[in-house]
C-alpha cells in the first residue's frame, strides 16, 4: 500500500519519549469510577464553553487568540453568505449555480451542525441530497491501490443531484423519501420502531438516469473540531486499521486512500461520510462546486457541476469575469473559509462526573464500541497552527471505513469505500444535536430519530456490539444514551 503521510501539515517530528507518553494516554482506560484526567475538554486547549443555546456549534477555538478571532469571523461571512445569479450588481456574490443544492453554506451546515431531512412534499430538501455515480475504469493516478474502486460522474446528472435550477433552468430532479416501519424489541420488552428510507427522484429534468447509476443519500453532518481531526497522525490512524482482522474480533478497520488535488498525490481520506476527501481546504472547495455552484482555485468550472450534456448551463452566465481576479472565491476567500471551517470549536462535555453518564460510559466500552468509536488521539506538533498543535482530543472516532451490514449500505463506492462501508462517525458534541440543529437525525442519511435508533441500525462489523446492548437492562440502556449525550 502506498505510504501515508501528512502532506497537508507543517510537523515538528514526535521524539521517541513523547511517543511512548502519548502511547500512555491514548490507552482505553478500565477505570469508571471518575472521568478520567482532562476528559471535560474534548478538544483540549481549543475546547470553549458549552452554550445552552443553538451557538453551541458557532464558536471559535478558544486558543486561537486575537487575530485568529478577526480571521474567524471573516471567514465566517463567507460562510454565511448567500450568493446571487450571475450577473449582479454585488458582484462579490455572484456566481450562484447555475445548477445547485443551496445558496449558502450555512444553509446547509445548519448553525454549523447537521441539516435537515424534508419533512413532506411542501417542505425543502436544503442540506439533503443524493450522490450519483456510475462503474469506471479506475483512474491512472489511482491505479497503484490495487482494491481502489471504479466510479465516474453519472453523464447527464454529474456526481450529485442539484434540485435548484437558477432563471430559465430546470432543476435537475426534486427527491422524496418513504419510511418503512420495522419495529426492534429489546431486552426487558421495549419496542423501538426504526425507520427504513426508499428514495425517489421525480421530474428528471436532464434526461433519463444511467442505467447503472448507484445513488447515495447525504444529510449534511456537524462542523465542529475539524481542524483537529486533520491534524492527527496519518501513522496513528493507520495504526487501529486491521483489514484482514488479524486479532479476531471482527473489526477490521480500512483507510480510504484518495486523490489529493492539492498535493498532486495520494493521501489519506478523512473527511465525508465515507472519507472521500483529505483536508478541510478539498472539501469546502469541493462544496462550493457540488452544493453552490462556485468556482475555486481546486475546482475552477465556472459553471459549478454542470455535465457536457447540460449545454445551457455550462453556457449561462458566471461570475469569473468580475474583480474576483478569475474564480468566485479566489485563494484568500477559500483560505478563509478554510480557517472557520478549521476552528470550529467542540463544546466542553456536561456531567462526565454523574454516576450514570459513568455507567453508560462502561456500557460503551464493555459493548466493544471503542473498538471503532477510538476515543483519545493526540495531535501533530505543527509549527503554523497553535489551535490544533499537539491536543489530547475525544472525537470518538478511528477515522476509518467499517463495513456496517446490508441495513446502511448505499451500495455505492467512493474510493475504496465498498456500497457497505463508511467512516466512523465522531461522537463529539452529538448530545448536542437537538439543541443547535432543533431536531435528531442521526447517521448518513438522518433516518434515526434517536440515538438508541442510530445504536439498533449498526451491524455488518459493529453486529456483535449493537447485540450487546440490545440484551442489556433498560437502566443500562438509558445510562449508555446519557453518556453519549454528555458528549
Amino acid at each position: 500500500m502506498t505510504k501515508l503521510g501528512d502532506e497537508h501539515l507543517h510537523v515538528v517530528p514526535r521524539t521517541q519519549e513523547e511517543a511512548a507518553r502519548i502511547a500512555k494516554v491514548t490507552a482505553l482506560t478500565t477505570d469508571f469510577s471518575a472521568p478520567e484526567q482532562f476528559e471535560e475538554r474534548p478538544a483540549g486547549a481549543a475546547t470553549v464553553r458549552a452554550r445552552d443555546n443553538a451557538d453551541a456549534f458557532s464558536q471559535p477555538s478558544a486558543n486561537i487568540g486575537f487575530e485568529g478571532e478577526l480571521e474567524f469571523k471573516v471567514g465566517n461571512g463567507l460562510f454565511r453568505k448567500i450568493w446571487v445569479t450571475a450577473p449582479s450588481s454585488t458582484e462579490a456574490s455572484d456566481g450562484l449555480g447555475p445548477l445547485y443544492n443551496a445558496r449558502g453554506c450555512q444553509n446547509c451546515h445548519i448553525k454549523d451542525g447537521r441539516g435537515h431531512l424534508p419533512e413532506g412534499p411542501d417542505d425543502n430538501a436544503v442540506s439533503f441530497f443524493l450522490r450519483v455515480s456510475i462503474p469506471a475504469e479506475v483512474a491512472l493516478n489511482m491505479q497503484e491501490v490495487e482494491d481502489f474502486i471504479g466510479a465516474t460522474e453519472e453523464p447527464n446528472y454529474g456526481g450529485q443531484i442539484q434540485d435548484f435550477g437558477t432563471s430559465g433552468l430546470p432543476a435537475e430532479a426534486q427527491v422524496s423519501i418513504n419510511y418503512e416501519d420495522i419495529p426492534v424489541e429489546l431486552a426487558g420488552g421495549e419496542i423501538v420502531t426504526l425507520r427504513s428510507p426508499t428514495y425517489e427522484l421525480t421530474d428528471l429534468g436532464y434526461g433519463p438516469l444511467h442505467a447503472d447509476a448507484m445513488l447515495s443519500p447525504r444529510l449534511t453532518p456537524q462542523m465542529i473540531g475539524l481542524g483537529l481531526l486533520e491534524a492527527i497522525p496519518a501513522q496513528d490512524i493507520l495504526a487501529h486499521a486491521d483489514e484482514a482482522d488479524e486479532d479476531g474480533d471482527g473489526i477490521s478497520g480500512r483507510p480510504n486512500l484518495v486523490w489529493s488535488i492539492e498535493h498532486e498525490k495520494i493521501m489519506l481520506g478523512r473527511f465525508g461520510l465515507k472519507a472521500g476527501t483529505p483536508t478541510i481546504r478539498h472539501q469546502s472547495a469541493a462544496a462550493f462546486s457540488g452544493d453552490i455552484g462556485i468556482s475555486t482555485p481546486l475546482f475552477p468550472n465556472a459553471w459549478g457541476e454542470c455535465t457536457d450534456n447540460q449545454t445551457d448551463c455550462v453556457g449561462a452566465a458566471h461570475g469569473d469575469d468580475d474583480a474576483q481576479g478569475g474564480f468566485e472565491v479566489d485563494d484568500t476567500g477559500l483560505d478563509l473559509v478554510t480557517f472557520y471551517a478549521r476552528n470550529l470549536a467542540v463544546p466542553a462535555r456536561r456531567g462526565s462526573d454523574d454516576p450514570d453518564v459513568l455507567r453508560g460510559k462502561q456500557v460503551f466500552y464493555d459493548a466493544g464500541c471503542t473498538a471503532c468509536h477510538t476515543p483519545k488521539f493526540v495531535t501533530h506538533r505543527l509549527t503554523d497552527q497553535p489551535a490544533q498543535s499537539f491536543q489530547l482530543i475525544w472525537p470518538y472516532s478511528d477515522m476509518l471505513l467499517h463495513d456496517m451490514g446490508d441495513g446502511l449500505a448505499d451500495n455505492r463506492p467512493e474510493g475504496r469505500a465498498t456500497g457497505n462501508e463508511w467512516r466512523t462517525a465522531p461522537l463529539w458534541g452529538i448530545g448536542l444535536t437537538k439543541l443547535v440543529s432543533g431536531h435528531e437525525n442521526y447517521l448518513h442519511d438522518g433516518r434515526a430519530r434517536t440515538l438508541m435508533e442510530a445504536i439498533l441500525w449498526h451491524g455488518g462489523e459493529a453486529q456483535a456490539a449493537r447485540d450487546a446492548i440490545v440484551a442489556r437492562p433498560k437502566p443500562d440502556r438509558d445510562a449508555l444514551v446519557k453518556f453519549l449525550e454528555s458528549l
